[in-house]
């Protein structure tokens, strides 16, 4: 039977310092004294990026320390690479030496935010103070312990971290090869025209900059169907059973729908609805209401009813509408929102001016398809990337709850190479 791990306090493990604000006019951005960092909007992956100095300082958190927010969000942590003055949103966390392994710290922390949570109070926002940073419980092996699991999760973490770095590139990537497929295009032969700059007899001036002179600037309701869903408001979509009920809100942040949540209506209620459009493979919604833009893919092969804040594009040439997905993702979209969005209200956008956006528009179906196979290929591959880093985080939580509890236990001997984890169970 697997003993569980020593707890204590982190009053016990480490020196705790609450942030103080200073006098505004200590604060400055001239590099005079010590960085400063009010609270957790300035923390980056790792380390913070910090806009503003301080001088004097009134409490520092010292390199090496644990950064953590403890005002709403409670919780948010980095770690300091070299002293901060930290105003009243932080509190720094530093290990006492030979006692508490900072990484170790740090995790054992992150693994233990919902006591800090239940514990937020106040009345206008959530926060602790001292006594409560201070009785944060937290394992307490002996040292060398604490630093092998330190060294096992961070192997994690690197491995994290890395995974992030190459879905930042391919984003990159992915940003550029837009750029450039939709103002150079793909020749027959595959390959992408030269530039204006490089032959300007191949291009032409247009409401959308210069574009190949074999394109054309049309409306978006010339090519595609942009279908109003009209929902039907006699069945409240508050129902335990029936058909999902989707808008803009089911949106899940890869960009996909997310069915768990949605609301339902009667199927009465989803044949009315149905009955006054079709859904083609490759359509896809665009929100009107509130949240604006954000094109998004509808499965083909559910069922479902849209909700009242989207709009729905949708063609019967589905390399066309794969196409318009694409061109509704770039800034050609995102410049003619911002231009058509009311400010003075709840933003909007009517749908008569969402079908006269203007997109640029290939007159070879062949060229059209090629761009949205290439635009395709690239954004499985950030799909593919997203999938390890959400495996890997998750390898890190259970990692981190074997570890962190005793349920696995770590020798504390050094091993003959680095990341060799010897673990009884």
């Amino acid at each position: 039977m697997n003993k569980v791990l020593r707890t204590a306090q982190l009053g016990d493990l480490a020196t705790i310092t609450m942030g103080q604000s200073p006098d505004s006019a200590a604060v400055n951005g001239a590099e005079v004294g010590l960085p400063f960092l009010q609270g957790c909007a300035e923390f980056g992956a790792r380390f913070p990026q910090p806009r503003f100095h301080c001088s004097p300082p009134l409490r520092v958190a010292k390199s090496g320390s644990i950064l953590i927010s403890v005002r709403a969000p409670v919780g948010t942590t980095n770690r300091a690479d070299q002293d901060y003055c930290i105003g009243r949103g932080l509190g720094a966390v530093l290990a006492k030496p030979g006692v508490a392994d900072k990484v170790f710290l740090l995790h054992a922390i992150d693994a233990n935010l919902e006591f800090l949570h239940r514990r937020s109070q106040g009345s206008t926002f959530l926060a602790i103070g001292s006594k409560e940073l201070s009785s944060l419980p937290v394992p307490a092996p002996e040292f060398a312990v604490q630093r092998r699991i330190a060294e096992i999760l961070s192997t994690l973490d690197e491995a994290i971290e890395q995974t992030e770095a190459l879905i930042a590139k391919h984003q990159q990537i992915k940003a550029g090869l837009m750029h450039d497929l939709f103002t150079r295009g793909v020749t027959p032969d595959g390959h992408l025209r030269p530039t204006r700059e490089q032959a300007p007899d191949l291009y032409k001036e247009s409401p959308l900059g210069w574009i190949p002179k074999e394109w054309e600037v049309v409306t978006t309701e010339e090519k595609v169907d942009v279908i109003d869903p009209q929902p039907d408001h006699r069945t409240p979509p508050e129902m335990l059973d029936g058909y999902p009920y989707v808008g803009i809100g089911d949106v899940m942040p890869s960009g996909e729908l997310d069915f768990t949540h949605a609301r339902k209506v009667a199927a009465e209620a989803y044949r009315r609805q149905l009955q006054s459009f079709e859904i083609h493979p490759g359509a896809f919604i665009f929100g009107k209401i509130g949240t604006l833009g954000q094109p998004t893919r509808i499965p083909h092969e559910r069922c479902f009813a849209v909700s009242a804040n989207v709009v729905l594009l949708t063609t019967s040439i589905k390399n066309d509408a794969d196409f318009v997905f694409w061109i509704y993702s770039s800034p050609f979209i995102d410049g003619q929102v911002a231009d058509a969005t009311n400010t003075t209200s709840q933003p909007a956008l009517g749908i008569q001016r969402i079908r006269k956006f203007h997109i640029p528009w290939p007159t070879r179906l062949e060229e059209r398809s090629d761009i949205a196979l290439r635009l395709k290929s690239i954004t499985e591959t950030i799909q593919a990337d997203e999938r390890t880093r959400e495996k890997l985080r998750q390898q890190k939580h259970g990692l981190m709850h074997d570890l962190l509890t005793g349920r696995v236990r770590v020798k504390a001997e050094r091993y003959d190479y680095p990341g060799k984890a010897e673990v009884e169970r």
